[in-house]
């Protein structure tokens, strides 16, 4: 739980874009999502590592292409849940219209406080910053076996566009 004394609410919590003296809170988070999909697919994840760097963290927040956003405490400034992003500009073919997506490439909230809403502030975030910037739509991949994941994006509008299958050899 966060470190403050005033309790957590709607009131205290500041969705912005990442910024360097975030990067140990996102770290922290990272570790929580290797922690589920390690959970889900150990056959893909390891038990432990992790994803970025503390220095591949601050190229990826200073990169407009991959933007990250944060939900903080805004008393304390503690990383309550983060999203990354990254810009996708599918070019016109012959068979298909160019689109600008703004893919999710990964969202997470602390676990000791996630149901206050933290990460439906974060999605809400994103998909105004895409609408105020040109987006046709927004995309992610979920995987299977995340069920709460999974839930949380079916009730937040979203539906399946495409599936990726797999067989395991």
């Amino acid at each position: 739980m966060t470190a403050n004394c005033l309790p957590l609410s709607a009131e205290n919590m500041v969705v912005r874009a990442a910024l360097p003296r975030d990067i140990p809170g996102i770290a922290a988070l990272l570790l929580q999502v290797l922690a589920v999909h390690n959970a889900i697919r150990p056959d893909l994840f390891k038990p432990v590592g992790a994803k970025y760097t503390g220095e591949e963290i601050e190229k990826i927040i200073a990169d407009p292409l991959t933007p990250v956003f944060v939900c903080v405490d805004g008393v304390t400034g503690t990383v309550l849940g983060h999203c990354f992003c990254k810009v996708l500009d599918k070019p016109e073919t012959g068979a298909t219209y160019p689109v600008k997506s703004m893919f999710i490439d990964d969202l997470c909230v602390e676990e000791s406080v996630r149901g206050k809403h933290i990460g439906s502030k974060l999605l809400d975030f994103v998909t105004e910053y895409a609408r105020d910037n040109g987006f046709y739509n927004i995309t992610l991949h979920a995987w299977e076996g995340n069920d709460p994941a999974l839930a949380f994006y079916r009730n937040s509008g979203f539906t399946a566009q495409q599936y990726t299958l797999e067989l395991k050899l």
